[in-house]
């Protein structure tokens, strides 16, 4: 099993110390020879900012290959789903303890969720220094 996540793509734009890469995000089933009829194949282009040591090696229209560790995408999905669910889960079955209502416990396992994202958003900046990606 690998420890790095690898997408190939194209150069943007250049901006400051940042380097901003189109990447095309495919699904396992994009790559399928019946992919055209199927509905379940997709894929998405992405642009992901990069901060490259030396920005002046790269040009606009290159051809690169970004990656993260896998230790970064393993981080980013526990802030962005594990943290989250334990958060929805954990304040659905108190309230609906001390409220008795499945009405009230499920909008306050929503509204929970609120502030959490809300924090995310104010140290998005230093999450940024934490989930990194960098070019090869």
């Amino acid at each position: 099993m690998s420890t790095k996540i690898s997408h190939s793509g194209v150069i943007e734009s250049m901006e400051g110390n940042s380097v901003h890469v189109r990447i095309v995000q495919t699904s396992a089933c994009a790559a399928c020879k019946v992919a055209g009829y199927c509905n379940a194949a997709e894929s998405k282009e992405k642009i992901v900012d990069v901060a490259p040591v030396d920005i002046s090696l790269y040009k606009v229209g290159q051809v690169v290959t970004v990656s993260a560790s896998g230790q970064v995408a393993a981080r980013a999905l526990l802030w962005g789903f594990g943290i989250p669910f334990l958060v929805l889960v954990g304040v659905l079955f108190a309230a609906l303890q001390v409220s008795g209502s499945e009405g009230v416990a499920a909008f306050s396992a929503l509204a929970a969720l609120v502030p959490y994202y809300g924090l995310l958003w104010v140290f998005r900046e230093k999450m940024r220094e934490q989930l990194a990606f960098s070019i090869e």
